[in-house]
């Protein structure tokens, strides 16, 4: 647990252009495994957090994995 300067009950960081865009993600650099998600918080300000949210429900930090944006026109396919 925490403080971070930037987040108390009435302010948030300034989120980037990717949030709500799709993603995919692979762990410890091995990209014969792949999962899709979705960014669902990417800060540019102090704590400077990405959050992805995998298809199958679990929510990892950037910090934990590797992935790549996704572009609007591109359609997954699971």
């Amino acid at each position: 647990m925490g403080c971070v300067k930037t987040i108390s009950a009435f302010s948030f960081p300034m989120q980037s252009e990717y949030v709500n865009r799709r993603c995919e993600v692979c762990f410890h650099y091995d990209t014969s495994i792949k999962f899709f998600g979705t960014i669902i918080r990417d800060d540019r300000a102090d704590p400077f957090e990405t959050l992805i949210k995998l298809d199958d429900g679990r929510v990892i930090r950037a910090t934990e994995c590797q992935y790549s944006i996704k572009g609007p026109d591109v359609v997954v396919v699971e």
